[in-house]
């Protein structure tokens, strides 16, 4: 074999232990209440709301399909295997994300505002952003946190574009630069 090639292949298997290490500190810190868990709801076909958005009408709403509640429910035993069996669960008001943070049965849900969309109204971004900061920087020590909320709100937050149902573990306390320990999704 040539030299080179496996000078590669040595490299490409330090570095995945490397990755594998990092994933692994990552949970360990959310477990341990060091770190939280920020995630996209679950697949919820389309883009946006539709005309008409109501909050307080499901029907109006882009809504997740079946793929999305299977996505969902997948999160539970994903956490278990990684030593999480119950969350402080916090999500925007969308249905889409309250049915994510149902569908994972990780603890209670409580709707937060800060965790909204703002694809319409990007004016609102920053504004919710720092909230989300200060009120998870505001929150007891206690169980792990998971945050379920939109694309728009976690990528304004940590610089990444989650694809529906995944989600980034980051360091605590939360700042406007957050420190991404992991990016997270089961079946991935």
């Amino acid at each position: 074999m040539n030299v080179l090639i496996l000078g590669l292949l040595m490299l490409l298997s330090l570095l995945s232990l490397q990755s594998e290490a990092a994933e692994s500190e990552a949970w360990t810190a959310l477990a341990e209440g060091r770190a939280v868990l920020m995630m996209r709801h679950a697949l919820a076909p389309g883009t946006g709301d539709p005309g008409g958005f109501d909050l307080e009408d499901c029907s109006t709403q882009r809504n997740l399909n079946s793929v999305g509640r299977e996505q969902a429910r997948s999160w539970k035993p994903f956490l278990e295997s990684r030593g999480i069996a119950e969350a402080r669960v916090f999500s925007s008001q969308w249905c889409r994300c309250l049915d994510t943070a149902r569908e994972m049965e990780m603890g209670e849900v409580t709707g937060w505002p800060a965790l909204n969309s703002f694809f319409r109204n990007r004016g609102d971004g920053d504004t919710q952003t720092r909230q989300t900061i200060a009120l998870v920087n505001e929150l007891e020590p206690g169980a792990a946190v998971i945050l379920v909320s939109h694309q728009v709100n976690v990528t304004a937050l940590t610089g990444v574009f989650p694809a529906s149902n995944e989600g980034v573990i980051l360091a605590l306390p939360l700042s406007e630069n957050p420190t991404v320990l992991a990016r997270v999704s089961p079946g991935r």
